[in-house]
């Protein structure tokens, strides 16, 4: 009971996110919970979902708070400046335009920094002869630097799954994405190779199969000259994956076979296909196997998959790129 009487302490007493509450302290909340014997008010800046029990999430109410804009720093500074009790209106202080529309952009939408680099504009300048205090442009980019990008777990796992999702449809979105999360979060560019060497037969398959070597290529010139050296070979392999022709039939057959085998109980490789390499081979009635090499187009009708499932189609080509051209194979094959 002391674990939940100090977590209901710490809820009440401090201001404190709920994401470093850790498992077993996040279930002993639970019982007072559901009875209403506390009221549970937890913050985080985390994806609640990756960081919140799933129990503690089902018995509370999620509100997602969304991030302030420039406006609002302006807005929070013109404050500051005309308040003579809590801000900064008991100093003459004079703010150019240009500065305060520096600090605010700098913020990223953090008003305290705003605030905090306002504050710190006033004290450290020199006040004019009169007694006033100038805040000019210069003034305002010493007091603030380039704002702090938010790059925790959740945030990579959301930029690498808009990547992904840009190389089915945008060359510009694929690389923006891509190069942000290189040179602006600092994540590894082996990371997004590894997922467009996976899109490469998820979304593009063998309507392009070239896009596969061009995404191996640019793997190895990573390896071997390193980044930013390997910068424009990964970024040609990804442009001529967006812009290849797209066919998901990779995955589709995979799931098609998948599904299959699961409800299969077992399966019996067919007699013909069976291994002939050994002397009573045929005495077990492993014959019959027809080599397609001995017959026009290098092809014959026969049956490949086991007897319970004949005639099973797993793999359906598409009419994209060079698919079209298997798929016109397939069925001439079929005899449609």
């Amino acid at each position: 009971m002391s674990l939940l009487k100090n977590s209901v302490l710490t809820i009440v007493n401090r201001k404190i996110e709920v994401h470093r509450f850790n498992s077993s302290r996040q279930d002993a909340l639970l019982p007072a919970v559901e009875k209403g014997t506390i009221i549970f008010i937890g913050a985080t800046t985390e994806n609640p979902f990756h960081y919140v029990n799933g129990a503690l999430m089902s018995r509370s109410t999620l509100f997602q708070l969304e991030p302030l804009t420039s406006e609002h720093s302006m807005e929070a500074m013109r404050r500051a400046l005309a308040d003579e009790q809590r801000g900064l209106g008991f100093m003459q202080l004079h703010a150019d335009e240009d500065a305060l529309l520096h600090i605010a952009a700098m913020a990223n939408g953090d008003i305290r920094r705003a605030l905090n680099a306002l504050e710190l504009a006033a004290m450290t300048t020199a006040p004019e002869p009169d007694g006033s205090v100038h805040i000019t442009l210069g003034v305002a980019e010493e007091s603030i630097r380039r704002p702090i990008v938010k790059a925790d777990e959740s945030t990579q796992y959301d930029v690498l799954s808009a990547f992904h999702k840009s190389i089915r449809g945008s060359s510009d979105a694929a690389l923006f994405w891509f190069l942000y999360a290189v040179e602006k979060l600092g994540m590894d560019p082996m990371t997004f190779i590894r997922r467009l060497i996976a899109a490469c037969s998820e979304d593009i398959g063998l309507a392009n199969p070239q896009a596969m070597v061009q995404a191996v290529s640019a793997l190895d010139a990573y390896r071997n000259n390193g980044w930013p050296e390997a910068r424009l070979n990964v970024t040609q392999a990804i442009l001529f994956a967006v812009e290849s022709p797209k066919s998901d039939a990779v995955v589709v057959a995979i799931a098609n076979v998948m599904n299959t085998i699961e409800e299969l109980k077992s399966a019996e490789v067919p007699l013909h296909l069976r291994d002939t390499h050994y002397k009573g081979a045929v005495k077990l009635g492993h014959e019959g196997y027809q080599y397609p090499h001995n017959y026009p187009g290098h092809y014959v009708r026969q049956e490949y998959l086991p007897k319970q499932i004949a005639g099973k189609v797993f793999y359906e080509a598409t009419e994209q790129g060079n698919e079209a051209k298997i798929r016109h194979n397939q069925g001439l094959r079929r005899g449609l």
